[in-house]
């Protein structure tokens, strides 16, 4: 039998915790950890997932859809709404849009403030 296993954080790299702690924040809602400071930031959504956010000196962003500095990690959010107001929201908030689009209609591919790609998919 296979050891059970649940997720219950992850951790981004980045330049700036706190940015991009704020830029999660607003994207999804989740409650701000009490204990975030310029080296780590964390988000803690209601069923317990912990989502940080940790400072690296000399932080190259992924290259995505490149590999000159592999992605490493790639997170997908259901969306509610349509993908083109989920995607202006995020892209409000500071999100980039890669002209790589793999997915079609399915989901669109955005990167974080810190290069990070993710997905959004619809509900």
């Amino acid at each position: 039998m296979s050891p059970q296993m649940e997720l219950v954080a992850i951790t981004l790299d980045c330049p700036d915790p706190m940015a991009l702690a704020e830029f999660y924040r607003q994207a999804t809602g989740y409650e701000p950890h009490p204990k975030s400071d310029g080296e780590f930031a964390g988000l803690n959504r209601e069923d317990g997932l912990f989502m940080g956010f940790q400072r690296v000196e000399d932080y190259r962003p992924p290259s995505w859809p490149g590999q000159t500095v592999p992605q490493q990690l790639h997170i997908c959010f259901r969306v509610a709404e349509s993908l083109d107001a989920a995607e202006a929201r995020l892209r409000e908030l500071g999100a980039g849009k890669p002209e790589h689009q793999p997915l079609g209609d399915r989901a669109r591919v955005l990167t974080d403030p810190a290069g990070h790609p993710f997905c959004i998919v619809i509900r």
